[in-house]
């Protein structure tokens, strides 16, 4: 059974009862499955004054309540995480282990946040006069605004609800329409954990609209997106308009380096899944890849069999490795890469079309002989849909990666020391990753350079975008 949505504003949870509502759909079937209740304007206001109300409160609070709270939340999340992972798998799309998965995972996102906010500490600043003492105060910055997408719903929202908690912020947050039931079960999460009323509100509506509303609103003081470049600017924009201070996860268009040297058997082994994951839906998702002369052969034909056998199909369903797309809207959009690929000259290997029958289903794909200028390989595809191009140097291949203003997550595969520190240096992006996967967890930082973003969500980092520093100098 999918469950009801609501809107959770003050500590209440909020039906429809006469709102406008949004239909939320199976993107493996079509079907109409729930309806979303958009919040009002009075709904909006109401937000807001029971976050600047509980704000007055929460930011006095023990640093020990809140972690309380937060390994609550990640005792329940694990107990409930076949629940949540279902309805996500329904609205979402991704298959079921992936759903549960994201859930599971993202208790390890709360407990971390739980010791670490343990862990907010000023400093003492040795003084140049004897009486004077010289103190530096970590604060939390009040009333955040938080935006989620909608490819990772329960992981990105628990991020920016688990920072400003644990901060001692409160937090109004608008979670993705399009997959809104793991968002709800957050709400519950924190709700049933013992989370004062107020301190989170989760609303839903018109993103712009929504957003509009609470950026403008001086009680807002910072804002935290994740989404798309273009939207990310705008928001950041309209937010530093205003001197609010803003955390932004935005797009990315991942490199992937293989050098002639590597582990040509585990770096497909790898990629291939983790190239399909959440059908390529993914933010850091693996998209351009650059691969040495030497095995770049033997490395296109390892890939594109493996690709071919990822078996496509319901979520639900116990042998599917690729659910379909999020929306219908992006069938289209996938499949634009690859006719203007085509157009260039590239070559399609593996898959290329949607599927037939209900459902936004797409092949998995992979395309050679790129040109560089292709869509492709300038735009984040945000699909399952692989580009592979060769490189001579690793220099040469250093630069092509680079030349995007994208700058979010990046990948190589060599075993040469050397050729190792010369990509971990010369790489411009948030993140890079070397002969295995490693990023996205708890006590790693996540964000990105250039068009990609502003600050980091996790690691030690993860509570700088919430905190004020304050200094105090005092003459006895």
């Amino acid at each position: 059974m999918y469950p009801a949505l609501h809107l959770y504003i003050d500590g209440q949870f909020i039906s429809g009862d006469g709102r406008r509502e949004q239909d939320v759909f199976n993107p493996a079937s079509g079907q109409v499955i729930a309806k979303l209740p958009h919040a009002t304007t009075q709904d909006l206001d109401r937000a807001l004054a029971a976050a600047a109300r509980a704000f007055e409160s929460w930011k006095k609070s023990s640093p020990l309540e809140r972690s309380k709270v937060l390994r609550k939340v990640a005792e329940l999340a694990r107990e409930r995480a076949p629940d949540i992972g279902r309805a996500m798998t329904m609205d979402q799309g991704k298959p079921l282990a992936e759903s549960t998965g994201e859930v599971m995972l993202c208790a390890d996102h709360a407990e971390w946040h739980a010791e670490e906010c343990r862990r907010i500490y000023g400093r003492v600043i040795p003084a140049r006069m004897d009486g004077v003492r010289q103190l530096v105060l970590r604060e939390p910055v009040g009333v955040c605004a938080a935006f989620s997408p909608w490819n990772f719903p329960f992981n990105q929202a628990i991020r920016k609800i688990s920072a400003a908690v644990g901060a001692g912020c409160t937090m109004i947050l608008k979670g993705p329409e399009d997959a809104p039931s793991a968002v709800v079960a957050l709400a519950q999460l924190f709700h049933d954990a013992g989370l004062p009323p107020g301190v989170l509100n989760l609303v839903w509506g018109v993103p712009s609209e929504v957003s509009d509303h609470l950026i403008n609103s001086p009680i807002v003081r910072k804002i935290s997106f994740t989404g798309s470049v273009a939207v990310g600017k705008m928001l950041a924009a309209k937010a530093a308009s205003l001197m609010k201070r803003s955390t932004m996860e935005l797009g990315g268009h991942a490199p992937v380096i293989v050098c002639d040297d590597a582990d040509i058997d585990a770096a497909v082994k790898l990629l291939v899944p983790f190239k399909f994951r959440n059908a390529g839906q993914v933010c850091i998702s693996p998209t351009r890849f650059y691969v040495q002369e030497g095995v770049y052969e033997r490395f296109v034909a390892d890939f594109v069999a493996k690709t071919k056998a990822v078996k496509v199909g319901d979520g639900l369903h116990a042998d599917t490795r690729m659910g379909p797309l999020a929306q219908s809207r992006r069938v289209g959009a996938v499949a634009g890469f690859i006719d203007d690929a085509q157009t260039r000259g590239a070559t399609v290997l593996a898959g290329g079309a949607p599927i037939p029958g209900q459902g936004n289903f797409f092949e998995p794909t992979v395309l050679t002989d790129l040109a560089d200028d292709s869509r492709l390989m300038t735009e984040e595809p945000f699909g399952p849909v692989a580009g592979i191009v060769r490189f001579k140097t690793l220099d040469d291949a250093i630069r092509r990666a680079n030349s995007l203003p994208f700058g979010l997550a990046s990948y190589a595969f060599t075993g040469s020391t050397r050729n190792a520190q010369a990509i971990a240096s010369g790489l411009e992006a948030g993140m890079v990753s070397i002969n295995h996967l490693g990023m996205a967890l708890a006590e790693t930082p996540f964000g990105g350079i250039k068009d990609s973003g502003i600050g980091s969500e996790g690691g030690s980092e993860t509570f700088d975008g919430y905190l004020n520093t304050k200094f105090v100098t005092q003459l006895n």
